[in-house]
């Protein structure tokens, strides 16, 4: 009896030399992988707005198809970032832990602007000959700077930048501005407001200014991960309101007087 609990012991000790000696996956690299892939599909979501303002203002057809294969691929990174997230955050550190579900926080509000993107260059192929200018120039400037946020976005993960994410508070703000300005011409001021052309025109705007809101998720994200705080109690300890980030926005847009 004792020879057999000593062969029983025996056998424990080489399962568990045995166990210790399996390779263990490189958490490092994975954690690399996954930023990497997060940080692509940042570039993704701003390819997209770009082929969608080119869409708007050119009508070609290239600018319909690159968009089309960006929120494929943003669906395809999402999926892959949730399922790879899922099994490594189980694995690491919870510094690294956070930093992983920071990107999988990234990929879902991505995902949804790729989502937003694509309703966007739909409604423009379905009307885009019959926008008047006007419409045509504040939806542009509203492309323009959701796609400054997604490149702020992008240096504010890669680098831990917190001005980076500050910047896309502001450029928030403007989008808002652009969307009201669009909706109050053609509810308020405009009487044939329910046309056909104005109601895709508002969804467009709508589309955009939400797609700013899940920009806005980002900074918000990416300000938790490096201070470990919102970004209005950041805001507050550098007394600084986003009113306040605003105007100086918009002083910083005037030119210089002589």
């Amino acid at each position: 009896m004792i020879l057999k609990r000593e062969n029983g012991s025996q056998l424990g000790k080489d399962v568990r030399v045995s166990v210790a000696q399996m390779p263990q996956p490189d958490m490092s690299s994975e954690r690399a992988d996954l930023i990497s892939m997060t940080l692509r599909a940042c570039e993704l979501a701003r390819t997209a707005v770009s082929a969608a303002a080119d869409a708007l203002a050119t009508r070609s057809d290239a600018p319909f198809r690159t968009v089309n294969d960006c929120e494929k691929e943003l669906d395809r990174l999402d999926r892959e970032v949730d399922d790879r997230v899922t099994v490594a955050v189980t694995r690491v550190s919870p510094d690294v832990a956070r930093e992983l579900l920071a990107c999988m926080k990234f990929m879902l509000d991505l995902e949804r602007i790729g989502d937003l993107v694509s309703s966007f260059v739909g409604c423009a192929r379905a009307v885009s000959q019959r926008i008047n200018m006007e419409d045509v120039n504040d939806l542009l400037k509203m492309s323009a700077l959701l796609e400054k946020m997604l490149r702020d976005a992008h240096q504010a993960l890669s680098s831990r930048d917190l001005e980076s994410a500050i910047s896309i508070l502001r450029a928030d703000s403007e989008i808002d501005r652009l969307r009201n300005l669009i909706l109050i011409r053609h509810v308020e001021d405009n009487p044939a407001g329910s046309s056909h052309e104005s109601v895709h025109v508002m969804f467009m705007a709508q589309a955009l200014e939400r797609a700013g809101d899940h920009a806005k998720n980002l900074a918000e994200e990416v300000c938790h991960l490096v201070s470990g705080h919102s970004m209005r109690h950041v805001m507050r300890e550098s007394d600084k309101s986003y009113e306040q980030m605003y105007l100086k926005y918009l002083r910083e847009k005037q030119p210089a007087r002589t």
